[in-house]
């Protein structure tokens, strides 16, 4: 191992701290809608709620898959959305206003209720989902190399969100439509509801929240000398959500039409403009990733031809399948943390060089590097035997693209690991 060193303990708080007050909030939220909506609203709104939940879960991981949060922090984000944002929003939205106000209304408000709709929720339910990017930015800036970790972390906390959101708004629906005798689709309120807020928005709080998160990420990429942009992403990104998020809910009051407009000539061109963005970082961290690493190839850490098998995804994924078939499972694991790890050592290597990674980089990038040797034995040769097949693929199409074999001179300057690179 070179230049080893014992691993620095992270600092970790009790988990009794963490995930006691989210279980709280979870518990009252649903007592509130189970109140709202009744048993019956409740068990329906849950079964319609998860319906696009994998989807829309599966699009979030998908973008982290270069350098990937640890499953425990992207489901916290997606928990502090779906408990402590949705418990705040009900608290400030609905409970509270009824407390101070002695009005007979509901958690949910209604269409006519524009002021709720417009000023008051898109603040709450904005600044309650975007928290959780800060509060992960402060106490794990490690994990954050990026627009991308602020985006994912932010849309993770908004899907939590609007599942919880969905289960009150469906469960109401069909409660509603149970008590008014509703029994075609047209004249049906949960039809309606289904329709607008699990396949014609799915992504609508997501696209909201993801704008304080890419905010946050740029923010977190900056250097100290340019402390007022710093200071001022967030808050612009912030503005921008609650924005967003106020004139989609107006949009609901609308007409078809006027819906419809805010729908295409909004809220669609806002999606396609974060998804490019998504893509292209993550494009990014790729290149980052293979043109960084070769430091770590020279000092040791790593064989020749690693670093351009872990910044592909076709050489990462066959990497997975090779040591799933020689190590089962296990071998597979190791390989995806052993790929996620290397990922995160060249991002972290990357804003140390662009003198953003913080006085702890030095322990934070010996942590990494204990961690890629602890996986060292089962992942380096599938990774090592994807590089190669790479090289073949590569090869064969310039082969095919030139109609006669390639002179081997050629190839040179193309190091190859030999059968003991290990």
């Amino acid at each position: 191992m070179p230049h080893a060193l014992p691993p620095r303990p992270a600092f970790s708080p009790s988990p009794v701290f963490v995930w006691g007050p989210l279980a709280v909030c979870a518990v009252l939220v649903a007592l509130v809608i189970r109140h709202e909506a009744g048993a019956e609203g409740f068990a329906s709104g849950v079964a319609l709620a998860l319906l696009p939940l994998p989807f829309v879960a599966v699009v979030f991981t998908r973008l982290d898959a270069v350098a990937p949060k640890p499953a425990r922090t992207l489901f916290f984000a997606f928990c502090w959305g779906a408990c402590a944002a949705t418990f705040t929003a009900l608290v400030m939205n609905g409970v509270m206003w009824r407390w101070l106000t002695g009005a007979s209304d509901t958690v949910a408000p209604a269409h006519d209720d524009l002021l709720r709709l417009t000023l008051v929720a898109p603040v709450v339910e904005e600044v309650g989902k975007g928290a959780v990017v800060l509060l992960l930015f402060l106490y794990r800036p490690v994990l954050f190399h990026g627009v991308l970790a602020g985006l994912v972390t932010a849309g993770l906390s908004a899907t939590g969100f609007a599942f919880t959101e969905n289960v009150l708004y469906l469960g109401s629906a069909v409660t509603q439509d149970r008590l008014a005798g509703a029994t075609g689709m047209i004249d049906s309120t949960a039809v309606v509801t289904f329709v607008v807020r699990v396949l014609v928005a799915p992504f609508a709080h997501p696209v909201f929240t993801a704008l304080t998160g890419a905010a946050i990420g740029l923010a977190a990429t900056l250097p100290p000398e340019r402390r007022g942009l710093r200071w001022a992403l967030p808050p612009l990104g912030l503005a921008a959500a609650i924005a967003l998020h106020s004139v989609w809910n107006a949009s609901t009051a609308l007409s078809f039409l006027g819906f419809a407009a805010v729908y295409v000539l909004l809220m669609l061109p806002v999606f396609a403009l974060l998804s490019r963005l998504a893509l292209r970082e993550r494009r990014r961290q790729l290149r980052s990733v293979r043109r960084t690493l070769p430091l770590y190839t020279e000092a040791g850490w790593l064989t020749e031809g690693e670093p351009d098998a872990l910044g592909s995804l076709r050489s990462r994924a066959r990497s997975r399948r090779l040591a799933r078939r020689r190590h089962g499972p296990a071998g597979a694991r190791a390989v995806a943390d052993y790929q996620a790890t290397a990922a995160a050592l060249a991002l972290l290597r990357e804003r140390a060089d662009q003198g953003v990674a913080g006085d702890d980089f030095p322990a934070h990038e010996r942590d990494l590097l204990a961690r890629l040797w602890r996986h060292r034995d089962l992942a380096v040769a599938p990774i090592l035997s994807a590089a190669r097949s790479a090289d073949r693929r590569s090869r064969a199409r310039a082969t095919g693209s030139t109609g006669a074999p390639r002179p081997a001179a050629a190839q040179a300057g193309r190091s190859r690991p030999g059968p003991d690179a290990r």
